[in-house]
C-alpha cells in the first residue's frame, strides 16, 4: 500500500488526472478498474476519478510496489540505472535565470540557443531545466511533484531570449494559461531592426504558416487559413553602422502567432538584424562577420498584468522584466544606441 498527501502543488486538478501523471505507464481503463474495486480510494471513501483533489487530500494505492514502479515507469532493472541518469543530467543543467518565484509561478529569462519545448524525446529544453531546479528545491521526494509535471505558458523561439511564464502548481499553471490564452496581460519585446523609424506605429495583418517550411507570410488581404495580427511598434533610438540606420525598437505584441514580430516588421521593410529567415542577407552578413550574430537579435523583455478580474489579486498590475543579454547590448554600443535609458 502507498499513500500520497495531496499539497498545494496538485490541488485543482481531478483525481483520475492525477493518477495519470503520477503513473504515466497505466492504462486509463486501469484506474477505473482500480476505483471501482477499492484498491485506489479518496480520503478512504470509494471515488470515480471525476472529484477535484485537495490540498490535504489523501490517495490510497492498495497496490503492490512493483506494480506502482511498473506504471511509474522504474520497475525491474531500470531501477539500477536510476542514479547513472541522474547523474548525466546534472552535467547538462544550467542554472535558471529567475526573474520572479512564488508558490505557483516561476518566471525565467531564457538564453538564446535553448528550446521553450522538446521539438524531439532526447532534447533538453527549459521545460527540463524547469522541472530540475524544482526538484532541487523540494524538501521531500515523495510529497512533492509526484504527479504535477511543471509546464510553460508561453513559448519562444529556440534563439529568442527573454521571459517565460511556468507553472509550479496546477493552479498558477492553470490561471497563467488563461490569462495568455485571453490576453489579460501585454507583452513587450526589444529588437534591432534595419532602417530609421521616427514614431510609434500600430500595423495589422494577415498571417499565414507555411507548416512544410515553417514559415510565415504577411498580407493586407484575409484569405483561407489566415490569422488577423497586430503589432505596434516604437522607437527608442537610432545607429549607424557602416552607412545604414537602425533603430531599437519596443514592440507590443498585441496578438500572439509564430513568427508574428519577425515577419511583420520585414513585411514593412524594416527586418530584425540577424534573421536569417526573415532578414536581408547582406545585412546578415555585416552583423555576422562584425559581431558573431548568428541569431535574430529579438528579446521578451517585459510582461505587464492588468488588474482585470481574472488576473488573481496576488499578479494584478505586476510587471516582470528580464535584462538584455550580454551580446544585445554589445551590439547597441557598437552602432552607436545609448542604452541607459531606454528602459522606459
Amino acid at each position: 500500500m502507498r499513500e500520497i498527501s495531496i499539497t498545494s502543488v496538485d490541488e485543482g486538478q481531478r483525481l483520475d488526472k492525477y493518477l495519470a501523471k503520477f503513473m504515466p505507464e497505466a492504462p486509463k481503463s486501469f484506474f477505473y478498474k482500480m476505483m471501482r474495486k477499492k484498491n485506489i480510494v479518496l480520503n478512504g471513501k470509494k471515488a470515480a476519478g471525476m472529484e477535484k483533489l485537495a490540498a490535504g487530500d489523501v490517495v490510497k494505492l492498495f497496490l503492490a510496489d512493483d506494480t506502482i514502479d511498473k506504471f511509474r515507469g522504474i520497475a525491474g532493472a531500470e531501477k539500477q540505472y536510476i542514479s547513472k541518469a541522474d547523474t548525466t543530467s546534472k552535467k547538462q543543467r544550467v542554472k535558471l535565470d529567475i526573474i520572479f518565484e512564488d508558490e505557483d509561478i516561476l518566471v525565467v529569462n531564457k538564453p538564446v540557443d535553448m528550446l521553450s519545448q522538446k521539438a524531439d524525446k532526447n532534447d533538453i529544453s527549459l521545460v527540463e531545466h524547469i522541472t530540475w531546479y524544482l526538484e532541487s528545491q523540494k524538501d521531500n521526494e515523495d510529497k512533492e511533484f509526484q504527479g504535477f509535471k511543471p509546464g510553460i505558458c508561453n513559448r519562444l523561439d529556440r534563439n529568442t531570449s527573454g521571459l517565460i511564464v511556468a507553472g509550479k502548481s496546477i493552479k498558477g499553471l492553470q490561471s497563467m494559461n488563461e490569462l495568455f490564452r485571453e490576453r489579460k496581460l501585454k507583452k513587450y519585446y526589444l529588437c534591432i531592426v534595419k532602417g530609421k523609424i521616427t514614431k510609434f506605429k500600430r500595423i495589422d495583418g494577415y498571417l499565414t504558416k507555411n507548416e512544410n517550411h515553417n514559415t510565415v507570410t504577411i498580407s493586407d488581404k484575409m484569405s483561407e487559413g489566415a490569422h488577423r495580427i497586430i503589432t505596434e511598434y516604437e522607437p527608442l533610438g537610432q545607429g549607424m553602422f557602416q552607412d545604414g540606420y537602425y533603430t531599437l525598437l519596443k514592440v507590443h505584441l498585441v496578438t500572439g502567432k509564430s513568427h508574428q514580430i519577425r515577419a511583420h516588421l520585414k513585411s514593412i521593410g524594416h527586418p530584425i538584424i540577424g534573421d536569417s529567415k526573415y532578414g536581408y542577407k547582406d545585412v546578415y552578413k555585416i552583423f555576422r562577420k562584425e559581431f558573431g550574430l548568428r541569431h535574430q537579435l529579438l528579446h521578451a523583455w517585459r510582461l505587464k498584468l492588468g488588474n482585470d478580474e481574472k488576473v488573481p489579486e496576488k499578479y494584478r498590475d505586476k510587471v516582470f522584466e528580464a535584462a538584455l543579454p550580454d551580446e544585445f547590448l554589445n551590439i547597441l554600443k557598437g552602432i552607436g544606441i545609448d542604452n541607459r535609458d531606454f528602459c522606459k
